[in-house]
């Protein structure tokens, strides 16, 4: 784009820095779902976690967000999402163990207005208890 410049990292050899994901593999499946309802569960004041290890041995995390409709309506419900994926983005890579699912349920009133810092240490502190 005319007017744009691009800053380049000197010390890579001209090039930018590739990108790194930390994000989990995303539960899509209905039966995943249920099979982490049938576990282990913790809860927080600003949502519940459920997790489970798989039977089949994958070495990936994988994380699969939910809210209900008592949450609010379909913005309330979105926000709070949002909000729980990037708790899991930032919080996973380090304290999730490889081999596990997790599903983030987010609670009325509370997951999308509770400090991010806070649901942050709540979710490394649930992981704790949930693999303890």
């Amino acid at each position: 784009m005319p007017g744009v410049e691009a800053e380049v990292d000197e010390t890579a050899g001209g090039e930018s820095p590739a990108a790194v994901f930390a994000c989990p593999e995303v539960l899509k499946k209905r039966a995943d779902f249920l099979a982490c309802a049938r576990a282990r569960r913790q809860h927080t004041p600003g949502f519940v976690v459920q997790g489970r290890k798989r039977g089949e041995g994958g070495e990936a995390v994988r994380a699969g967000y939910t809210c209900s409709k008592k949450v609010g309506n379909a913005v309330a419900r979105n926000r709070a999402k949002r909000r729980l994926r990037e708790i899991a983005r930032a919080v996973l890579p380090e304290a999730g163990r490889a081999g596990w699912d997790y599903v983030l349920i987010g609670r009325a009133e509370e997951t999308a207005a509770r400090d991010f810092a806070l649901m942050q240490e709540e979710l490394r502190a649930a992981l704790d208890k949930l693999h303890g």
